[in-house]
């Protein structure tokens, strides 16, 4: 199967940009007649057939659609504060997609290392990975986001701090709720600050453990993510 993912899909006569014009007749050798598959990130897949295999601009032919393809049947909900280190978040980008995870905000704590990221090179790795796995969904990406700013707006309920102080002593699945969004929260190399924790509190957030080791930014984000798609099958009824 050849994905290409087009998320200005509109018409039943698409084009592809010069780079997917590119990879489909050069690199993969596809041409006239040949089948290939378009993702919109929303859940769209559409069957197409190349009409015209020109290396800078693909002309197909839309045959099919089908809509909320590959949709994640829970919605797990990642903020993460970026690792100094960027190719860690981009080795996390990568994984959670693969998994499945509907959303990821970037935090900005008071111990983060990394104040700023190119949202755009994250996209484009979440965009491979999508391709990949074949899903059908696009993660929300939500840049830099101030801690205290993103708590305020939080659902306590389904939201949940995970820390190294003592007092997490429950993990996400004593928490766990099927078919309700769940949001973790993961801090930085530093761990969130004794503020940051109170202010989640204050807010409603509860703490969570994610086991007795203690982990990279990078390894927690994608545990957690694992953990949600995991407590979902569980959970699922028969």
């Amino acid at each position: 199967m050849h994905l290409f993912y087009t998320p200005d899909i509109t018409h039943e006569i698409y084009t592809l940009n010069e780079e997917e014009s590119k990879h489909c007749t050069r690199v993969l050798r596809l041409s006239h007649g040949d089948t290939v598959y378009l993702i919109d990130g929303v859940g769209g897949m559409y069957t197409a057939i190349i009409q015209e295999a020109h290396q800078k601009r693909c002309q197909l032919q839309i045959i099919n659609k089908q809509l909320e393809y590959g949709k994640l049947p829970y919605t797990a909900h990642i903020a993460v504060a970026p690792t100094k280190n960027l190719d860690r978040m981009e080795w996390f980008m990568e994984k959670a997609v693969e998994i499945g995870v509907s959303e990821i905000t970037f935090l900005l704590c008071e111990h983060s290392e990394r104040r700023n990221l190119r949202l755009d090179r994250l996209e484009k790795i979440a965009v491979s990975a999508m391709k990949q796995s074949k899903k059908g969904y696009l993660p929300l990406l939500n840049d830099m986001t101030p801690f205290h700013r993103f708590i305020q707006k939080a659902i306590p309920e389904n939201t949940f701090i995970a820390h190294l102080e003592d007092d997490a002593t429950k993990s996400i699945k004593d928490y766990y709720r099927h078919g309700e969004p769940h949001c973790i929260l993961i801090g930085p190399e530093g761990d969130f600050s004794t503020g940051e924790i109170a202010a989640a509190y204050q807010a409603g957030v509860r703490p969570v453990t994610l086991g007795r080791s203690r982990l990279r930014t990078e390894t927690a984000a994608l545990v957690a993510c694992h953990t949600l798609n995991v407590l979902h099958d569980i959970f699922a009824p028969l």
